[in-house]
């Protein structure tokens, strides 16, 4: 026992000199980075996180200056931590950089997070109060209620319109037929006219109201270059392009003015489409799903998920491709008696519904 003992601390004692050895003949550290928040790092609205830099030991630091994106945060003349509050941030993407200065040089160190919504969404489901019929040929990509009447898009190369239909008997009152160049996107009425995108084709047309005939065209090129959804919220035309960006259109030009990115509490929205505003929250359908979202239309942040699942009967559409595409979207809302009406890409019904809390 005693023997194994001191073999014991012989070996520990091997072990301590050769680690005080390595730490003596270590190199000393020259990089400089960032190391945290990592790269990409979400983060709650709200929540404060802290900026912690490694300097290296090759140069001397004079002063730090941290900035978010391209504003200023503070000055440092000390390698002391940076405490960042995020309240008030916008949500999305925000760079973080950190400019460290010393001996006449200075290096640009970056990283970046996420600011995510501090909102848990509220869950809604819903209760049909009433079936409408609705023309099977329409490949639905923009809905909504003006003066008693529905004003609807209808897309797909060589069947793309613009219709006015009576809600009751789902008869198309007036129509205008797009060119078999164009696939027809979102639409939206702005006083006496209705603007509607074209999906790829980079422009937008300009129509009469009274007439659906069109009196003009605009340029669009921004975003991903695709037009998807509008709407008109008195003072500006909000628009998606099948990202989770909602733009901010110039009633007048329809050019951007401004945008939101739009999150909930676990990150990135995608596949924005059809939009409405009721009681000032921007409703919008998520493509490909039953989703519609309520949205701030201040910040981005999802208030609420509405689950439309089980509207159509299960089986209505036969094959594959039929049930990948004919998908909700179509939101449209009669302020006058705060009726909210949905439906679907060759749909046979817009139904007006209520919404349920789960």
């Amino acid at each position: 026992m005693l023997f194994g003992q001191k073999i014991k601390n012989l070996f520990f004692i091997t072990i301590l000199v050769a680690g005080i050895s390595s730490c003596k003949d270590a190199p000393s550290v020259t990089y400089r980075s960032i190391v945290s928040p990592i790269i990409g790092l979400n983060v709650p609205s709200g929540n404060e996180i802290e900026v912690k830099v490694q300097f290296g030991t090759d140069r001397k630091v004079d002063s730090v200056v941290y900035l978010l994106d391209t504003v200023k945060l503070e000055t440092k003349q000390d390698t002391s931590i940076l405490k960042l509050k995020t309240a008030g941030l916008k949500l999305g993407n925000h760079l973080i950089t950190a400019k460290v200065f010393g001996e006449g040089k200075s290096d640009d160190l970056t990283t970046n997070i996420n600011i995510l919504s501090n909102i848990e969404p509220i869950q809604y489901g819903y209760k049909i109060i009433k079936s409408l019929p609705h023309d099977t040929s329409s490949y639905v990509e923009g809905l909504e209620y003006h003066d008693g009447y529905f004003y609807e898009s209808a897309g797909d190369y060589g069947h793309s319109s613009l219709r006015k239909v009576e809600p009751t008997t789902g008869k198309i009152v007036q129509k205008a037929d797009l060119d078999k160049q164009y696939f027809g996107e979102g639409i939206t009425v702005i006083g006496d006219k209705i603007i509607q995108l074209t999906y790829r084709e980079k422009v937008g047309f300009v129509y009469d109201k009274a007439t659906l005939k069109k009196i003009g065209e605009f340029p669009y090129t921004h975003g991903t270059q695709e037009g998807w959804g509008l709407y008109f919220d008195g003072n500006k035309v909000l628009n998606t392009d099948g990202s989770g960006t909602i733009f901010f259109l110039d009633k007048n030009t329809y050019q951007p003015v401004g945008s939101i990115d739009v999150f909930d509490n676990k990150g990135a929205i995608k596949d924005l489409n059809e939009l409405e505003l009721i009681d000032g929250k921007i409703y919008a359908n998520v493509y490909t799903t039953n989703d519609i979202l309520i949205i701030d239309a201040t910040s981005g942040a999802v208030e609420a998920r509405i689950d439309l699942s089980g509207l159509l009967p299960e089986g209505y559409f036969k094959t594959e491709d039929a049930i990948g595409n004919n998908v909700l979207n179509g939101i449209a809302y009669d302020k006058a008696t705060r009726r909210l009406f949905v439906t679907g890409k060759k749909w046979p019904h817009i139904f007006e519904i209520k919404l349920i809390k789960k």
